[in-house]
Order: C-alpha cells, then sequence, then structure tokens
C-alpha cells in the first residue's frame, strides 16, 4: 500500500526502526563497495521551486548510488505556474 511521508508522525515505530535498519545496511554496503541497486529501473523527478544546487546534487548522488536515475527540470523547462498552479 502507498504511503505518503509527511511528517515522523506518520510512521509507526516498527516501520520507523525497519528504515534506519536499511539505511544502516546500505551504509555498510556501500563501505564494503558492494552494489545496492535497490531503485534499479527507477526514475526520480526533481521539481525546485528555488534553485537549489546542494539538494540537487545530494538527491542525483542518492540515486545513482541505489540504482536509479535521476531527472533535473528546471521552472523554464516545464514552465511552472504558467499553464497550472504550481499546487498541481
Amino acid at each position: 500500500m502507498k504511503k505518503d511521508f509527511l511528517a515522523i508522525t506518520d510512521l509507526t515505530r516498527d516501520e520507523i526502526e525497519a528504515t534506519y535498519a536499511l539505511a544502516r545496511d546500505l551504509k555498510e554496503k556501500t563501505k564494503r563497495g558492494e552494489a545496492h541497486p535497490v531503485l534499479a529501473g527507477k526514475t526520480l523527478a526533481m521539481i525546485f521551486q528555488k534553485p537549489s544546487a546542494r539538494t540537487r546534487v545530494s538527491f542525483e548522488v542518492g540515486m545513482f548510488q541505489l540504482g536509479g536515475h535521476a531527472l533535473y527540470l528546471a521552472p523554464t523547462d516545464i514552465q511552472m505556474g504558467k499553464r497550472e498552479s504550481t499546487a498541481d
């Protein structure tokens, strides 16, 4: 079942512990030089209202390390807020 994560209170204690366990496992695999393509075949579309180089680079590196792809769409590329509201 799909679940949105908007605040830490959206997760149960078990979900939080499972998330930390997964993060520890992925970090250990990275230290050992093991591949962990858990996001293979997945694409992340990044759309920012304001420029954010640090966030963009962090997400691009993370997606690459997990086997996925990141696609940055600049506001000028998609004309954010012109045809549809930003909330859409």
